[in-house]
Order: structure tokens, then sequence, then C-alpha cells
């Protein structure tokens, strides 16, 4: 429980929490951007008639977005928990706490939406 009575310890946690938010972001565009890179790999290579297989881009990139994934819920986590040890009096009134949390739930349910596009695309 904190006992500094100042609003700064909750924004501070709160800018923790959405520096994770765009790392997230950032690290499932990366393995979508691995994964894609493979494919125009794939497709620029002249082999005649082959079908598309998925190789170590594809993995490796589904990966990344995955893992993208894991770090928005477990810095939604430990966000709440931190939120628990907070007192009122450093909270200011009306203040949307949960709104970054929203955030990075959709940011994992946009992510494993892309997973599961990836996953089913070349069945």
């Amino acid at each position: 429980m904190s006992d500094l009575n100042d609003p700064r310890v909750f924004f501070a946690a709160e800018r923790t929490l959405l520096a994770w938010s765009r790392t997230s972001i950032t690290v499932m565009v990366f393995g979508f951007v691995v994964e894609r890179f493979g494919l125009l790999v794939h497709l620029l290579l002249p082999k005649g008639g082959e079908i598309i297989q998925r190789n170590i881009s594809f993995w490796v990139g589904l990966i990344f977005i995955l893992f993208g994934i894991t770090l928005s819920l477990l810095s939604t986590i430990q966000y709440s928990r931190v939120l628990k040890t907070l007192k009122k009096e450093e909270v200011p009134e009306g203040y949307w706490l949960h709104l970054g949390v929203v955030t990075n739930i959709v940011l994992a349910l946009l992510g494993l939406l892309v997973t599961f596009y990836l996953l089913i695309e070349l069945k």
C-alpha cells in the first residue's frame, strides 16, 4: 500500500501501462512483418506450381504476435495489482481508471484475431 497520497503515483503507473501497450503493439507488428516478409520471399522465388507452405518465418512471426498478446495481458494484470494498492487520495476524482485496461484487452483481442487469420489463411 502506498503512503505518498500523491496522484503522481497513479499517473506513473498509468504511463507504465501505456508504455507496455506500445511495446506489445510493436512486438505484434514486428511479428506480422516477419510473417509477411517470409510470404513475399516465397512468392518471389521462381518455383513452378508449388503450393505455398508455412515456413520458419510464419512460425517466428506468429510467436512474436503471441508474445505481444502476452505482454499486453500481463501488463494489464500488473497495473490492476498496482491500482489495488493506491488510496483514494492518490486517484483523481472522476478519472476513468480502467481505460488503459480496456485498451490493452482490446489490443490482445485484436492480436488474437490476427493470429487466427494467419492460421486459417493458408488452409
